[in-house]
């Protein structure tokens, strides 16, 4: 309950901040949902800025006698309702007026006063996954729209998703709904997969999917310490030299494969709730995990068995991506399309991060530039596991999360950086190569 008060206020106050650095010229309409079992709620707060309060004030005092009387005042929400489109599952909704305030003529023409309208909607029965559609023309010639939603106070309703387009003039609100009764039992099960498996609901959960793995620093983490010494030999518990191209490769694929299909399996049986796992355990343990892969690329500890490492590890991992299915509350059979487009999601990320890497790896570690690469990755890893660990066994708050996060916010640059880094080293090295071969006898 306390983390719900807590997200409402963060939206109230983020709403009346902008609020109140919206520009003079600009009508700023702010709207606030909360999505209930069989209804859903509204409160619009309507600022109408210095510069545009008298054409406001102007189309609610019909009469021009400068009084808002009660008429007008429901008039005027009226037709703020009217201006709206709000339909769930592609069936329209009858917004319906509850209340409506509105400040003195005074206050509009400061620029400070507000005009609050209440509304409900009846929400007619539907599937699990609901899809929410809200639309708002109203004064669109000098709008400023903002739309948010409040944390569920329902326990069996989860948001999946929010969309908006630029103006917030759009906005798109998945959510499930668990314990939803079916018309017809004995094709419950069927109606409950047909519900979820469609192009709208996959496509969230892919890209939930997608987001979980480039936001889990930790994850992509321990993935890349363990490829660092990838494209090496080892000798005498040391990193030796480039192991070639096709070993390396190969090595790489390995990993990779194996590190998926651990996730997937404990994926797939915690998502179903075969298995459960508290979090901080699992979260500790992947923290080991990135701290054991940054010690292999420091010095080999297992070489040759990254892939089994992976896979073990993977199954660590994995309890993790199930935890946050586990938050949208899903029903059995939801899960099962839930899951395969979520992994998915990690799946294709995952290959964008490799694929993004692989180059600079196989070129680099042809070069004598490697074992600063190596090393420097390694210890940022280590130290990044360390504190991982410190913060999640004694459940404190530290730094390591803001300068993970800072790092991995510029990759992209990071990447292209690193590839032009290592194709001019191995030129250099090329080129090295051929001036000794010139000159040997």
């Amino acid at each position: 309950m306390k983390a719900k008060v807590i997200a409402v206020a963060a939206v109230l106050l983020c709403l009346g901040a902008l609020a109140s650095a919206h520009r003079l010229d600009e009508y700023l309409q702010a709207t606030i949902l909360s999505v209930e079992k069989d209804h859903v709620q509204a409160s619009m707060r309507l600022i109408p800025g210095v510069a545009v309060s008298s054409s406001v004030i102007a189309s609610i005092d019909s009469n021009g006698d400068g009084i808002l009387s009660q008429a007008e005042q429901r008039a005027y929400a009226e037709q703020v309702l009217g201006d709206l489109s709000l339909t769930v599952d592609g069936n329209r909704l009858r917004p319906n007026l509850v209340s409506a305030s509105f400040p003195q003529v005074e206050q509009m023409k400061e620029g400070l006063g507000e005009i609050h309208i209440e509304f409900t909607a009846d929400l007619p029965r539907g599937g699990s996954h609901r899809r929410l559609i809200l639309e708002n023309h109203y004064a669109d010639h000098n709008a400023v729209y903002l739309v948010n939603c409040l944390v569920p106070r329902d326990d069996d309703i989860r948001i999946v998703s929010q969309s908006r387009n630029q103006q917030q003039s759009f906005y798109e609100l998945d959510y499930v709904q668990s314990g939803v009764p079916s018309d017809s039992a004995p094709f419950e099960w069927w109606s409950r997969v047909r519900g979820w498996m469609n192009a709208s609901s996959i496509a969230s959960l892919f890209h939930l999917g997608m987001r979980h793995i480039a936001e889990g620093t930790d994850h992509l983490l321990f993935l890349l310490a363990l490829l660092l010494p990838a494209p090496l030999l080892a000798s005498n518990r040391r990193w030796g030299g480039f192991a070639g191209a096709r070993v390396s490769l190969r090595r790489i694929l390995k990993v990779v494969t194996a590190f998926t299909i651990g996730h997937s399996i404990t994926l797939a049986v915690a998502a179903l709730g075969v298995v459960r796992v508290p979090a901080r355990p699992v979260e500790v343990l992947i923290a080991v995990s990135i701290l054991v892969s940054a010690i292999h690329a420091l010095r080999p500890i297992f070489p040759g068995k990254e892939a089994a490492i992976a896979a073990l590890f993977g199954l660590i991992h994995g309890l993790a991506f199930a935890a946050t299915l586990d938050q949208l509350g899903l029903g059995r059979w939801e899960r099962v399309a839930g899951i395969l487009a979520f992994n998915l999601g990690i799946e294709t990320m995952q290959v964008i991060v490799v694929a993004a890497t692989i180059p600079s790896l196989v070129l680099m570690s042809r070069t004598g530039a490697y074992p600063f690469v190596r090393i420097s990755g390694s210890l940022f890893a280590g130290l990044a596991s360390l504190g991982w660990i410190i913060e999640r066994v004694f459940d404190v708050h530290g730094s390591v999360d803001v300068v993970v996060n800072m790092v991995a916010h510029h990759a992209v640059w990071i990447a292209g950086a690193m590839f032009l880094i290592s194709l001019g080293c191995w030129r250099l090295h090329r080129g090295f190569d051929r001036q000794a071969t010139a000159t040997s006898p």
